[in-house]
């Protein structure tokens, strides 16, 4: 498996719809964190939405066949358990198909859910 040193350089080795899905993930999570900070973790990219943050701030992303990986957490998960029936799950991810639109404001009210458990 080849070692990502940074966040381009994992997009860039992705094609198709998941390169397509990651990017539009990225661009949510950097519109509800501007100030979010990109880095690799767990070989695939990571975004700390605040600054000097640890793990625990992140929220990861990665590119695989059939689906896109979103790591935000389990309580986000837990969270909105309801809203991500129809989806595959694990205890801090979910799995969006890459034959399905990206639910882009379901995305976007799981990262704004996550900075605002970050603040408490």
């Amino acid at each position: 498996m080849k070692k990502y040193t940074t966040a381009k350089d994992y997009f860039n080795e992705q094609t198709g719809d998941a390169k397509m899905a990651l990017l539009k993930i990225k661009n949510i999570i950097m519109r509800c964190a501007p100030l979010a900070s990109e880095s690799i973790n767990y070989n695939i990219p990571a975004y700390t939405l605040m600054k000097k943050g640890n793990r625990n701030h992140q929220i990861m992303i990665a590119g695989y066949k059939k689906h896109i990986g979103f790591y935000p957490h389990p309580d986000v998960i837990a969270h909105f358990e309801s809203e991500l029936n129809k989806y595959e799950k694990g205890k801090g991810s979910v799995q969006f198909p890459l034959t399905e639109a990206l639910p882009e404001d379901l995305i976007e009210k799981m990262i704004r859910y996550k900075m605002q458990i970050i603040r408490q």
